[in-house]
């Protein structure tokens, strides 16, 4: 891939990966309502720096409701291994999209960052192999 990274992960291509439904299917298999979720989560391309790609999950507050005082924190243990959220499948995605096959990469979640009071996000780094 070359340094048009931003060029082909746009918010379009995001979106067409992890839909912006996908909270409410989370929660709903969570929780077993949509309704009980407290943010919504979108997928963002942050950068690429080598070998690297930089993604992240921005957990975004919903209305009446508090971000904060959701446990936010341990989330990057439970989107790893979350069928419904499918991380391995944005992997794959990006995979794809770079024309590299997916064996070999290697790719970590990293600890919840509050961005603000209304918006957490949880960085993915995507590492393609040497």
């Amino acid at each position: 891939m070359n340094s048009n990274a931003a060029g082909v992960f746009t918010k379009n291509w995001t979106d067409s990966v992890f839909h912006p439904g996908r909270a409410d299917e989370f929660f709903d298999a969570l929780f077993g309502g949509a309704e009980e979720g407290a943010y919504d989560i979108s997928l963002r391309f942050v950068e690429q720096r080598g070998d690297t790609y930089e993604f992240a999950f921005d957990l975004r507050q919903r209305p009446g409701k508090c971000l904060a005082c959701n446990l936010t924190y341990g989330l990057p243990q439970v989107f790893s291994r979350h069928p419904v959220l499918n991380v391995k499948g944005v992997v794959e995605a990006v995979a794809s999209a770079i024309g590299k096959s997916s064996d070999g990469l290697t790719w970590k979640l990293g600890a919840t960052r509050e961005l603000s009071s209304d918006l957490h996000a949880i960085p993915l780094l995507i590492t393609l192999p040497s």
